[in-house]
Order: C-alpha cells, then sequence, then structure tokens
C-alpha cells in the first residue's frame, strides 16, 4: 500500500513538474531570450558581450558546488524553493536598469550593473540546481527518462517559443515608438512574477526520502585528476571542451544580427526561435531514440553536426537562409546533443552522488563556457582584420574547434546502459515517428540486407 502511495505521488510530481516547467518557460521567453538584446539597447559593446555569456558560466558553477553541500543539512525541496524564489526577485532590479537608461541616470555604467546583476540572477538560480536534479532522478523511473524529459522539454519549449514570439511583436511595436527599454522593463516584470508562481509550484512536489551517505563526498580537484580515466571523466572533458568551442562565438550572433546586419527585434527573433522550432519537433523523437539506443548515439548525431552550424552563417545574409539552414540545423542537432548530455549523467552517477556530480559536471563546463566567451569578447572587441568581418572571422574559428573537439574526444565515450545496437543510419529509424510510418525506412532497409 505505501509503496503504491509513492508511485502515485510520483507520477502527480511528474505531471506537477511539467506544469512548473511551463511557467518558468513564460518567464524565459520574456526574460532569459531578451537578456542581450537588453544589453545591446543598453549600448554594451563586445567585450561586455562576451562577458554577459562567460561570467555566469565562472560563477553559477561555484554556486551549484555550495548547493550540493546544502544537501547535507536542508531538504532538497527546501533548497529548490528558495533558489527560485530568490532567482524571481532579482529581475525586479534588472528592469529597473531600463527605465534608468530610459531617463539617462548612470546610462554609460548600466551595461555593466547588468553584467552583476545577472551573474547574481545566474547565481540564484544556480544554488538549486543539484538539489532539482537529484530530486528529479529519484522521481522520474530510469526506464523513462528519455521519454519524460523529451515530452517536458518539448512543451516547455514550446510555451518558451510562443512568449518568444509574441513578445517579439510586441517589442518590435515598442522599438518603432522609441520605447524599446519600457518593452523590457514590462516584459521582465512579468517574468519575475511568472518564477515566483515557479517557486509556489515547488512547494507542492513530493520528496522521496533521500540521506546522503557519510562516504558520498569527493572533492572537485580528486574529480579532475580522476577524470582521463574514467568514462564519466572523459565524457565531462568532452563536453566542457564543447562548451568553449560554442562559447567563443555563442555570445555574438546577437551582436551581428543586430548591430552588423540591421535586423529588426522581430526578425531577429523569428530567426533565433526557428532553432527552437526544429529542436521541438526533433525532441520526441530524440527520446525514443535515447530510450532505444543509448544516450551516446544522440552525442555522435549532434557531435558530427553541431561543428558545422557556425560556418553555415559565412555563405549568405539572407533571414531566409539563416532560418532554412543554420537555425533549422541547429535545433536538430543540439537537441540531440542537450537530451543526450542530461540523460548521460542520469545513467552514470548513482542517486547519491548526483548532486555532487552534476556540479562538478557544471564548474568545469562552465570553466569552459567562461574561457571561451571570453577569449570571443577579447577577439571581437580587440581584434582588427581586413580580409573579413571579425564576427564571422570568430564563428569560423568556432566551427574548427568544434571540428577538432569531436574528432579527438568523442570516441573516448563510451555507452554506460545495455541498448540495442544502431545498425543503419539513424533518420531510418523514426520509422513510428512520422506519418509516412517509415516509407524511407522501408525502401532503405533492404540495402542493409543484400
Amino acid at each position: 500500500m505505501k509503496e503504491h502511495s509513492e508511485i502515485s505521488e510520483k507520477e502527480r510530481t511528474m505531471k506537477l513538474s511539467i506544469k512548473e516547467g511551463s511557467v518558468s518557460s513564460v518567464m524565459s521567453g520574456l526574460g532569459d531570450s531578451n537578456l542581450s538584446l537588453f544589453a545591446l539597447a543598453l549600448n554594451a559593446n563586445n567585450l561586455q558581450m562576451g562577458f554577459l555569456s562567460s561570467f555566469p558560466g565562472l560563477v553559477t558553477p561555484i554556486a551549484q558546488i555550495f548547493g550540493s553541500r546544502l544537501m547535507e543539512k536542508y531538504r532538497r525541496k527546501k533548497i529548490v524553493v528558495a533558489g527560485v524564489f530568490l532567482h524571481a526577485l532579482i529581475w525586479f532590479p534588472i528592469l529597473a536598469l531600463g527605465l534608468m537608461y530610459y531617463k539617462n541616470i548612470f546610462a554609460s555604467h548600466l551595461a555593466t550593473v547588468l553584467l552583476v546583476f545577472y551573474s547574481v540572477y545566474a547565481v540564484l538560480g544556480a544554488v538549486a540546481g543539484p538539489a532539482w536534479f537529484s530530486l528529479l532522478g529519484d522521481i522520474v523511473p530510469e526506464n523513462m527518462r528519455g521519454k519524460y524529459f523529451s515530452k517536458r522539454n518539448r512543451i516547455c519549449g514550446t510555451i518558451a517559443l510562443i512568449t518568444t514570439l509574441v513578445g517579439a511583436f510586441f517589442l518590435d511595436f515598442f522599438e518603432t515608438k522609441g520605447l524599446l527599454l519600457i518593452g523590457f522593463s514590462i516584459f521582465f516584470f512579468i517574468a519575475g512574477i511568472f518564477r515566483l508562481i515557479a517557486a509556489f509550484l515547488f512547494t507542492k512536489h513530493y520528496e522521496p526520502k533521500f540521506k546522503l551517505e557519510k562516504n558520498y563526498y569527493f572533492s572537485i580537484w580528486q574529480f579532475i585528476k580522476k577524470a582521463p580515466y574514467n568514462n564519466f571523466g572523459r565524457f565531462v572533458i568532452f563536453v566542457s571542451l564543447m562548451h568553449f568551442a560554442t562559447a567563443i562565438a555563442g555570445p555574438f550572433f546577437t551582436v551581428y544580427m543586430r548591430r552588423d546586419l540591421g535586423f529588426s527585434v522581430l526578425t531577429y527573433t523569428i530567426i533565433v526561435v526557428a532553432s527552437s522550432v526544429s529542436s521541438l519537433l526533433f525532441i520526441p523523437l530524440w527520446g525514443k531514440f535515447s530510450d532505444k539506443y543509448g544516450n551516446r548515439e544522440l552525442l555522435r548525431i549532434g557531435s558530427l553536426i553541431i561543428p558545422f552550424l557556425p560556418a553555415l552563417w559565412l555563405i549568405s545574409k539572407s533571414p531566409y537562409y539563416l532560418i532554412i539552414v543554420p537555425q533549422l540545423l541547429s535545433g536538430f542537432s543540439w537537441a540531440a546533443f542537450n537530451l543526450g548530455v542530461s540523460n548521460f549523467i542520469y545513467d552514470s552517477v548513482s542517486p547519491q552522488r548526483r548532486g555532487i556530480c552534476v556540479a562538478y559536471f557544471n564548474v568545469i563546463a562552465g570553466f569552459g563556457t567562461f574561457l571561451g566567451a571570453s577569449i570571443g569578447g577579447f577577439l571581437a572587441y580587440y581584434l582588427t582584420i581586413s580580409f573579413m568581418n571579425i564576427l564571422l572571422f570568430i564563428f569560423l574559428a568556432s566551427s574548427i574547434l568544434r571540428l577538432t573537439v569531436t574528432l579527438a574526444f568523442l570516441p573516448l565515450v563510451k555507452e554506460v546502459r545495455k541498448v540495442k545496437k544502431l545498425r543503419t543510419i539513424p533518420m531510418l529509424h523514426f520509422k513510428g515517428i512520422f506519418p509516412s510510418r517509415g516509407i524511407i525506412y522501408n525502401l532503405f532497409h533492404p540495402i542493409k540486407n543484400n
């Protein structure tokens, strides 16, 4: 009877987590997705745009280590609720910056202040990360993780997508009236309110009994020292180097579209959202694929495409091209990669050490992001070249680095679950999902048999 009740509570919490994620996605669509645009509106330079990505990458993982140690003294749900509540509150001083710039109050310093506030925002959200990851790991059954998290990501992503698009129409209107900063401030106020609602929903989550063993803890230096000699450690090195290579270019796609190409807020948002649409379409496929063939295969598929994405921006400046080619491919490949990363961690780490391992993973990956974005920022601000646009040069460098990381380190990562071995082209295995019911699969599968 007790076991049945626990199963029922877990199922209820899984549904509730989707609701919480949906509410938080409104915050993401109106808040997170507009922070780079907001920084540009505050007249941030290329170096500051790089730091906007790099600083959170450095301080967030440190906060996650602190968050993982809090699990020794406090219940996981309590940590999550407190962290999310404080996370919501920081939106209100951020929105005040837009009003101050509009009134020309300390206008020349506000982009720098935004860096500070955004770093605090990232820290407050990160403190709750290990506890949330550990809690959800105990809630969602192992054999359902691919399907469940792909469903959760799809629903939350759809809401974030719709919110972002609707917000873009309003921001475009505000921009034509010379009130863009007022529009940002309104959106950030709404984002803070919805994050407060998410904190309330977390109070309703079921929390299974959990007690850390005395020998669960090991230092990050022990983790780093052993990393090259175990599968999970090599996985962390690979993903962290991919974060580094990606972050060199990551902060500057917004700058390139808004400053260099002169796209409106609406055009910029449609291009960015195209990647999200592609991701949402493929997440259900990747979830089923993960459960059947494992997460290492997901990493492989994503990593074979991701290196070429920045280089594709060199081919054309047309918004239609950017939507159809690099952005649709970006959503397809990053959906596979990101789902593979999160599920690989769940599969590789025991529940007792899940929180601390996630924290250490994020420390190393975050340092990669910090280093990459900082180098990209310095290159964009100080480097002068005559033969091509400096941002396009950075995009090309990012592509070369991503490809080098993939070829050198992905072969060192092995699957940890017993899964069906993939013997044909990955796309041919989606026969049960597309409406065509596998026409492509049935046409080409006999070739393999022959």
